[in-house]
């Protein structure tokens, strides 16, 4: 009897080996999960701070503010000084004041929503260098500085909308007045750039053309007027992508010979990352698409980017480019090894503006006031 208690014990011990592998030591190496304690009262900035050891996306977004936070604290300064480095490079002052160069990319549906006053706050105060966005990203812009987009319904059938008039992007609404209104506005605007572009010899590109807009719109509420004021490039070579392709079409026939040049603006935005040097590069880009690759795509030229931050809801097992995670632009080149990087799995409208809150917004004072 004893030898056989004995061998089930033998055989216990050995299935609680199994189950109860000798765990390695975390203490010390890893952060420990904890949420906020609302015994402690409502603080917002303690609640965002929370985030990064909440786990799961809370996480990964508490992973983004830090890394956006690190872009921002870059300095030239921060780094040894280079054998080869010119004369100016050497100089304490000039490296302190030397600040990592932000691309800022996301698609149109964010400057349908609220999103919208988050972006142009940023470019508002040049707090980001360049941006790169869709055709939505540009009209849907200047069509709400002529008249207002509304919420609707994520349910709401597209037939009946159709009927009224009314075009629905998710649970938000956009009656086609508003395009009607955008068109009596941006036509004229097409005829001056054609005359100039006959009378002065004026080629326009996506980027000169979006600031000609900006600069046309005239209105506060425009991120474009702001860009336009304080010098940002905004790209977006899939121009002709929406409502403003719709506009070139109809001028086409009204008024032809508009030439808008795709070549020059590839130039001037991989110009953007290849002399960027002595600038570090950030990326923060927001949805997928489009604007996600060509900011990639230019970092690449430069061996890639330093910082990147990506919010999206895409997955990566389709094999799209929009919801690849960082390491697969490592392997181009679109990021560089070494880079401080996250990918946060979240609606841009949930997780952008409680990242501005927590790293641009804080720093306001760091920047210039916003031009007149």
């Amino acid at each position: 009897m004893g030898d056989a208690n004995s061998t089930k014990e033998n055989i216990m011990d050995s299935v609680r080996e199994v189950v109860f592998k000798q765990s390695e030591n975390l203490e010390g190496s890893c952060s420990k999960i904890e949420g906020y304690d609302f015994n402690q009262g409502v603080d917002y900035h303690q609640l965002l701070s929370s985030m990064l050891s909440t786990g799961f996306q809370a996480s990964n977004l508490g992973e983004a503010i830090q890394v956006v936070n690190q872009m921002l604290d870059w300095r030239l300064a921060n780094e040894p000084i280079a054998e080869d480095c010119t004369e100016e490079e050497r100089d304490p002052a000039f490296r302190e004041s030397v600040r990592s160069k932000l691309f800022l990319g996301f698609t149109s549906n964010l400057v349908s929503s609220g999103v919208r006053d988050t972006i142009r706050y940023l470019v508002q105060h040049h707090m980001v260098d360049v941006v790169v966005t869709t055709a939505g990203g540009v009209e849907e812009d200047l069509i709400k500085c002529l008249a207002p987009t509304y919420k609707g319904e994520f349910s709401l059938a597209g037939a009946a909308l159709r009927s009224k008039g009314l075009n629905r992007i998710g649970n938000l609404l956009v009656p086609n007045d508003n395009y009607c209104k955008f068109e009596d506005w941006i036509i004229p605007i097409f005829d001056q750039m054609l005359e100039e572009q006959t009378a002065k010899g004026v080629l326009w590109t996506p980027s000169k053309l979006i600031a000609r807009l900006g600069k046309e719109i005239n209105h506060e509420s425009s991120y474009l007027y702001w860009a336009y004021k304080n010098n940002v490039s905004v790209y977006c070579p899939g121009l002709t992508d929406g409502s403003l392709g719709d506009m070139l079409y109809f001028h086409s026939f009204r008024n032809p010979g508009l030439v808008v040049d795709l070549v020059q603006d590839i130039r001037a935005m991989n110009g953007e990352a290849v002399h960027a040097s002595p600038r570090k590069t950030g990326m923060i880009i927001l949805g997928g698409g489009l604007p996600k690759h060509h900011i990639c795509n230019a970092n690449m030229m430069r061996n890639g980017a330093d910082f990147a931050v990506f919010i999206n809801t895409a997955q990566e097992f389709d094999g799209s480019d929009s919801g690849a995670r960082p390491d697969e632009a490592v392997s181009w080149g679109k990021i560089r090894g070494s880079a401080k990087t996250v990918k946060v799995h979240c609606d841009a409208t949930i997780a952008f503006p409680l990242l501005v809150a927590e790293t641009f917004a804080t720093r306001k004072k760091n920047y210039p006031d916003a031009k007149p």
